[in-house]
């Protein structure tokens, strides 16, 4: 497979790592110095509500706000003209059969994609995630820098899988429900090597993208397009079923939805984890949070805070539902708390609930 970052011309190479350095400056260096401008303006907010007015008043806010939409807005053009410039190789890899292929590629040309995902361009991504097979490569090269080059290796994802699900060494099944390129899904397959390892996501062309990135690291994984909240799967057929970075990308009755598919899908002791978002605790950073997600185009951000999802998997049936803390540094599930951080970060959180009996 092509990795564009290896075909990358200086002047490109040089475009990524302004943006980059940009988004790094604005994490450690921006927002510590918003965060001391709004501590000197007294007593600590109560709520997020209460935040929210005190932090769009301070003098450096317009700037904080400025800087990251600018960074993100430059982050798609510099990949996405990268990923232009190398159009007929990229859709030829996608294009090629996969000889003796280990794993499968379903797509349903007839699927109805809902209103909520295709009405927005998701991160500002121009034309999002599903518009084209480009598309794909595009938020794949992205992703490495919105994550300041963190997650290369899909390091997240293997905290997630490594310290988030249990031991299974009998598993049979297991569902990755918004799997995107496949970045989710192949640290899975890694995890538990004796299952069937599905992803299942809306978008095609990151499907396209997954599959053949699978193949090419010779995993035998199975890539369905499907809606999370209808998946097709058989009752009771899976061992695990997880999700990464998908909920808060749903409005609140699709979210809902999808964890009442997870709990069918789930056998008598399986696992429910998602790796998604939680509110902190602390007003002010909770506010920068809910600012962020306004100006990146997610607009039901806000809904999954609001949300009580412990009490939503219990209305699906499933028990001992609770949200932990996630490091994505080093640590991965951490119950005891994020730790102190100056920096501005994602508040990673994992979902997990029980299937009750066995």
């Amino acid at each position: 497979m092509i990795d564009i970052e290896d075909q990358l011309t200086l002047d490109e190479r040089s475009s990524v790592d302004f943006v980059l350095g940009l988004r790094k400056r604005w994490s450690d260096t921006v927002y510590p110095a918003l965060a001391e401008e709004y501590a000197a303006t007294g007593e600590a907010a109560a709520t997020v509500d209460d935040a929210t007015p005190r932090l769009r008043a301070l003098e450096l806010y317009p700037w904080y706000s400025h800087l990251e939409r600018v960074q993100q807005k430059m982050l798609w053009k510099t990949v996405g003209e990268a990923v232009v410039n190398r159009d007929t190789s990229l859709r030829a890899q996608l294009a090629e059969p996969a000889d003796g292929a280990r794993g499968r590629l379903v797509l349903r040309p007839d699927i109805e994609l809902p209103s909520w995902y295709t009405d927005f361009d998701i991160h500002i991504q121009p034309g999002s995630f599903f518009s084209d097979d480009l598309s794909a490569y595009v938020y794949e090269l992205g992703a490495r820098i919105v994550m300041l080059r963190d997650n290369d290796g899909y390091k997240f994802h293997r905290l997630f899988t490594e310290t988030a699900l249990p031991e299974l060494p009998g598993a049979t099944r297991v569902v990755d429900i918004g799997c995107g390129f496949g970045k989710s899904t192949r640290p899975l397959a890694l995890r538990y090597p004796g299952a069937e390892v599905i992803g299942l996501d809306l978008a095609a062309p990151g499907l396209r993208l997954a599959h053949a990135e699978a193949e090419a690291e010779g995993a035998a994984i199975t890539y369905l397009q499907a809606d999370g909240r209808d998946t097709g799967l058989e009752d009771g057929s899976c061992d695990v079923v997880t999700g990464t970075m998908v909920l808060h990308e749903m409005p609140t009755e699709a979210v809902r939805a999808t964890l009442t598919e997870a709990a069918r899908l789930l056998k008598r002791g399986g696992t429910l984890s998602f790796l998604e978002f939680m509110p902190t605790g602390d007003p002010f950073r909770d506010a920068t949070i809910h600012e962020h997600a306004e100006r990146n185009n997610e607009p039901f951000f806000r809904h999954l805070f609001a949300s009580d999802l412990v009490a939503a998997c219990a209305e699906a049936g499933l028990t001992g539902a609770e949200w932990s803390p996630f490091d994505e540094r080093r640590d991965g599930r951490r119950p005891d708390g994020w730790g102190e951080r100056r920096e501005w970060h994602f508040p990673w959180a994992v979902l997990t609930a029980t299937k009750p009996g066995k």
